[in-house]
């Protein structure tokens, strides 16, 4: 019956071996749904949340997961909306399956995160009905719901490309209907995405009592806006291509082209490149002229855990590092430093959502505060670790049962 599921032409490993390794993630995500279940019938009492941190490790995990789930619209909009004018672009139909699959599984998993976050989830409707409509997190709840809902839609088209299901003709006739209009999912997630993306940067800037978060911007919107929007974007595909990538060794097999890696390699690296323009030039007035209005300085943000060596390694070593491998083609041809870029380009958008929301509550704001420690608890990480196996479970299954590369079977008869 396995055989009959897998996509025709293609192999897969040994149902047992397979079997195994779906066993040891569902129990990951057991366990993360008992500790998640504590929080919800004994609350955020279990949790290394308290008076000082009312966000953690549920937001932090969030945020970065979110970031790097914006491959999915990025893609989608490069693919589906410039690649008409751009023809270089249309490579990357050979990822876009994949993408669309690891938007999905991302915000999905953020959002089952998110449940716990919000302290009383029984009221959680309180945000569509009553919504503040002064609020960034008003736009940030719809966006993101309704993004997941268009990674859904876009999710199920693929899915009827399995073996089994394609026999049955109304699904047949269902999903190539879908994917005759799929651009049109695309850029509306582009348009949701980009605007939830840029809401999350807004919350932090806007925290004119958190000395180390407030920025100053344009109109209603602070810099951060902007800048997580291009830290997504300049990160999302990245997260992709790795993910692809540890595909193509753990099946030992060629998935897509070595073009498509490289045109990411370069898109990300223009993108990473002004974004790290953006990121010091904001940087330097936040620490040269918006902080000395409040009677602070550089060093006096970075202390303990929360040493400077966060801010080296997010522009410097995560940042500026990945930024020029990428924009060099002699970088991008070696396999060992483009995915090497790859992976320290996730790493420090992940620290950029960390900082922006521990290390923010973190330090202190008035004379007689203290700088405080955030330790978060096993009812916060294993829900966490949850979501990134249910995660490698939806995108195990989907490589398993489902045609997500076009090439893979040309490229592996070579």
């Amino acid at each position: 019956m396995d055989k009959a599921l897998i996509p025709e032409g293609l192999k897969r490993c040994p149902l047992p071996i397979f079997a195994l390794w779906v066993l040891i993630l569902v129990g990951v995500v057991g366990w993360g749904v008992v500790a998640g279940g504590a929080v919800l019938l004994k609350a955020l009492n279990l949790t290394g949340l308290n008076d000082y941190f009312g966000f953690g490790a549920y937001i932090t995990a969030d945020l970065a997961i979110i970031a790097l789930g914006a491959g999915a619209f990025f893609s989608g909009f490069l693919y589906y909306g410039l690649s008409r004018f751009i023809p270089a672009l249309k490579e990357l139909g050979k990822i876009i399956n994949l993408a669309v699959i690891v938007g999905f599984v991302c915000y999905t998993g953020a959002l089952a995160v998110l449940l716990l976050e919000i302290g009383q989830p029984l009221r959680g409707w309180f945000g569509y009905w009553h919504a503040n409509v002064h609020s960034m997190l008003t736009e940030v709840i719809f966006c993101i719901s309704c993004y997941a809902i268009v990674l859904v839609i876009e999710y199920v088209p693929i899915v009827l490309e399995n073996r089994k299901l394609n026999e049955v003709k109304g699904l047949r006739v269902f999903g190539h209907s879908l994917h005759d209009v799929m651009a049109i999912f695309a850029l509306t997630g582009t348009f949701l995405s980009f605007f939830h993306q840029g809401s999350l940067g807004g919350v932090a800037g806007v925290l004119f009592a958190r000395p180390f978060a407030y920025r100053t911007g344009l109109f209603i919107w602070p810099w951060t806006f902007f800048l997580f929007i291009l830290s997504a974007i300049a990160s999302g595909p990245a997260f992709t291509a790795i993910i692809c990538r540890m595909l193509e060794k753990v099946s030992n097999k060629k998935l897509v082209d070595r073009s498509v890696y490289d045109l990411i390699g370069k898109i990300e690296g223009i993108l990473l490149g002004g974004y790290m323009v953006l990121k010091i030039a904001d940087t330097a007035y936040w620490a040269f002229v918006l902080s000395p209005r409040f009677g602070l300085s550089l060093f006096d943000y970075y202390w303990g855990p929360y040493g400077i060596w966060l801010l080296i390694a997010e522009i410097g070593i995560c940042g500026v590092l990945p930024a020029v491998i990428l924009l060099s083609p002699r970088g991008r041809s070696s396999n060992f430093l483009l995915f090497g870029a790859f992976l320290l380009d996730i790493i420090g958008v992940s620290i950029n959502r960390f900082v922006m929301t521990i290390q923010a509550i973190a330090a202190p704001v008035m004379p007689f505060d203290k700088w405080q420690i955030y330790v978060p608890t096993m009812y916060e990480v294993a829900p966490i670790v949850a979501m990134l196996a249910y995660c490698v479970l939806i995108i195990s299954l989907s490589y398993r049962y489902l045609p997500l590369f076009p090439r893979e079977k040309e490229l592996n008869r070579a």
